[in-house]
């Protein structure tokens, strides 16, 4: 037996601080594992989703291209559907985003009369050169980003967006 006794002060005081570890160590646990569980977790794939456009297809004008991918949310996947307007200038194939820079409406390829050959935003009136570059004197303050792209089995792929080099 032990010459230096544990008072019954000492004994409560030792039982409540490990229970009460135990307890705390019990609710962060899962709180820690939240946070770092889908920085862990191994992702496919690449960043480039394929398009149903051949790349044969595409002309000098612009034409709006769907394309869907897989996004993943911590533990949420939803399946979302996106843009771009897609045209060739020159043996270069261009893939713009159609968000205005402004306040983030959808421009259209020319749905302005008077503009004919221009992106127009119909929210506030912005125009966008075909290269993407905005107007001067409309409301957009910056050109529409542009997307990455690639060829992969003479179809289209595009990837995430840029800043926009053409302009």
């Amino acid at each position: 037996m032990s010459k230096n006794r544990v008072s019954r002060r000492q004994f409560l005081s030792y039982t409540l601080t490990g229970v009460g570890g135990f307890m705390a160590a019990g609710m962060l646990m899962p709180m820690v594992r939240f946070a770092i569980d889908p920085v862990l977790q191994s992702h496919g794939g690449g960043d480039f989703v394929q398009t149903e456009l051949k790349v044969t297809d595409i002309t000098e004008e612009p034409v709006k291209v769907d394309f869907s991918f897989e996004q993943v949310d911590a533990w949420y996947k939803s399946d979302v559907t996106s843009v771009a307007w897609v045209y060739k200038s020159g043996d270069q194939i261009i893939a713009l985003s159609p968000v205005c820079t402004h306040l983030g409406c959808m421009v259209d390829w020319g749905a302005d009369s008077a503009h004919p050959d221009q992106f127009f935003c119909p929210c506030h009136a912005g125009r966008y050169e075909k290269n993407g570059k905005n107007i001067a004197g409309t409301p957009p303050t910056r050109p529409l980003d542009e997307y990455d792209i690639q060829e992969k089995d003479g179809y289209l792929m595009i990837g995430p967006t840029k800043a926009n080099t053409l302009s």
